[in-house]
C-alpha cells in the first residue's frame, strides 16, 4: 500500500442538505415517545438478531442503533425501494467525516478512479490541476498546451458553475467528474477570477491528456530546467533520464519547478529529493502513538552538486513540500516563489473489497528534517516573488526569471 501525500486531483491531467431548525420550532411528522417500542422491538422474534448477524459480538451493542435506523428507513421511508449500496456508501462516508480530518474520507468507485487516474499518466479532460476551496474548487495549475490553458483559464480561478449547475459547496470529486469527460466534448464553465466583478464564461473542449511526470529543457542561458508535475509511478525514472541528459551539458545551475504540483506517493518524494541531497535526513514521520520514523536520502543522487533553485507556490503541496522543506532545511538550495499549500499529513489509500471504492486514512504527520510542521502554514520561500494574472496573460514568468538570475549570479 502506497502512502499518499497529495491534495489535488487533475481534471484530465483533470447531498447532504441541512435541516432548518426554526426559532419557533414547528415540525410536521410522527414522533415516537420515549420508552415506546421501537421498530426493532416490534419486528418478528429473531429479526434484530438476523440484522446483526455480520456484526462482531463485541460490537453488537454499539451497532444496535445503526441497524435499528437501517430497519426504520427500509420500513418507513416514503420512496421505496431503497438503494442499499448508496446507503452503505453514505454510512462509510459519515464515519470518515466524523473523524474531523479533512484528508480522511470515503471515495466511491468513480471518485477513486478519478483520484488515482492522474498518477497513471493518461486520461481525458481539460488539463488543469485543482484543489478544494472554502466554497468552490480552485484551479492551481495548467498543463502547457492543454485545453484549459488555450481557453484562457488561470491558476487561482474558482469553478463556480459547470454546465449551468452552481458548484458552491458541491463535493470536490463531483465537481471534477463534471469537468472531466470524453475527448471532443465541451465543458461549459463559469469562473470567478480575482479582480473581476462578473463571472467569466468558458467553453473548454476536452482532449486526451498525456501527463508527463517530468518536463525538462536546457535553456540557452546555460541553466537547466526541470518541472515535476506529480509524484507518481513514472516520476523517478523520468526525472533520472532528464537529469542525465541535462547534466551532460554542464549547466550553470538547475531550476526545479514544483509549482502547482499537488503531491503523490511518499516513496516517490523520497526518491526525488535523493537526487539532489546526497545523504542525511530528508523527512520525519510522526505517528499517533508517539513513534517517529526518519527518512534519509537514498544515496547515489545525480544532481547533488549542481547549484539549485526550487520554485514553489500555493499549489505546491504534500510531496512537493517534502522536497522543498528538505532542500530548505539542509541548505541545499534556494526557494523562490510563494508560500506553499501547507499539507503536513500522510494518508494510506485502501481500496475496499468488491470494487466498492476506497477509504483514505490519515496515518501520520510529517515534519521537515529540522522537525518543522508545515500544516496550515506551508513553507515560506527565501525569495518571495508573485506571479499575477497579468503575468500569465502576458506570458511572463518573473519567478522563473528570478531563479535563473540567482543561478547565473553564482
Amino acid at each position: 500500500m502506497q502512502k499518499i501525500l497529495r491534495i489535488g486531483v487533475t481534471l484530465g491531467l483533470i447531498v447532504i442538505t441541512s435541516a432548518a431548525v426554526f426559532a419557533a420550532g414547528f415540525a410536521v411528522g410522527h414522533v415516537t415517545a420515549a420508552g415506546a417500542p421501537s421498530l426493532a422491538d416490534a419486528l418478528a422474534p429473531g429479526a434484530e438478531a438476523a440484522s446483526q448477524a455480520g456484526t462482531p459480538p463485541g460490537l453488537r451493542s454499539t451497532f444496535g442503533p445503526f441497524w435499528e435506523a437501517w430497519d426504520l428507513v427500509h420500513a418507513e421511508f416514503v420512496d421505496q425501494p431503497l438503494d442499499d449500496v448508496r446507503l452503505m456508501q453514505g454510512a462509510i462516508s459519515g464515519m470518515m467525516d466524523s473523524l474531523g480530518d479533512e484528508h480522511s474520507s470515503y471515495m466511491s468507485p468513480a471518485e477513486y478512479q478519478i483520484a488515482i487516474s492522474s498518477q497513471q499518466g493518461e486520461l481525458e479532460g481539460i488539463g488543469a490541476s485543482v484543489e478544494p476551496g472554502e466554497d468552490y474548487v480552485r484551479i492551481t495549475g495548467l498543463l502547457p498546451g492543454s485545453p484549459a490553458q488555450k481557453a484562457g483559464l488561470l491558476p487561482g480561478d474558482l469553478i463556480i458553475a459547470v454546465g449551468g449547475e452552481d458548484m458552491k459547496g458541491v463535493d470536490y470529486f463531483v465537481v471534477i467528474s463534471k469537468v472531466r469527460g470524453p475527448a471532443g466534448s465541451t465543458a461549459h464553465m463559469q469562473i470567478r477570477r480575482e479582480g473581476q466583478t462578473d463571472p467569466l464564461t468558458f467553453d473548454v473542449v476536452r482532449a486526451k491528456i498525456n501527463l508527463p511526470s517530468v518536463e525538462s529543457e536546457m535553456r540557452p542561458d546555460g541553466v537547466a530546467y526541470v518541472k515535476v508535475n506529480e509524484f507518481g509511478d513514472k516520476t523517478t525514472a523520468e526525472l533520472k533520464a532528464a537529469l542525465k541528459e541535462l547534466l551532460a551539458h554542464n549547466p550553470a545551475g538547475l531550476v526545479l519547478d514544483l509549482r502547482g504540483n499537488p503531491g503523490g506517493y511518499l516513496n516517490t518524494a523520497i526518491e526525488v529529493v535523493s537526487q539532489f541531497i546526497p545523504e542525511g535526513v530528508v523527512m520525519r514521520e510522526k505517528f499517533g502513538d508517539g513513534r517517529e520514523q526518519i527518512y534519509e536520502a537514498l544515496g547515489g543522487g545525480l544532481a547533488t552538486q549542481v547549484a539549485l533553485v526550487v520554485l514553489i507556490d500555493h499549489g505546491s503541496a504534500s510531496a512537493s513540500e517534502i522536497v522543498a522543506g528538505a532542500v530548505q532545511d539542509r541548505g541545499r538550495g534556494t526557494l523562490v516563489g510563494e508560500t506553499s499549500y501547507g499539507k503536513g499529513s500522510v494518508q494510506n489509500w485502501h481500496p475496499l473489497r468488491g470494487d466498492n471504492g476506497a477509504v483514505r486514512v490519515t496515518i501520520a504527520r510529517w515534519l521537515t528534517p529540522e522537525g518543522r510542521s508545515i500544516s496550515g502554514q506551508g513553507i515560506t520561500p527565501e525569495l518571495a516573488v508573485q506571479l499575477t494574472a497579468d503575468d500569465h496573460a502576458a506570458g511572463r514568468d518573473p519567478q522563473l526569471d528570478r531563479a535563473v538570475e540567482l543561478l547565473l549570479a553564482q
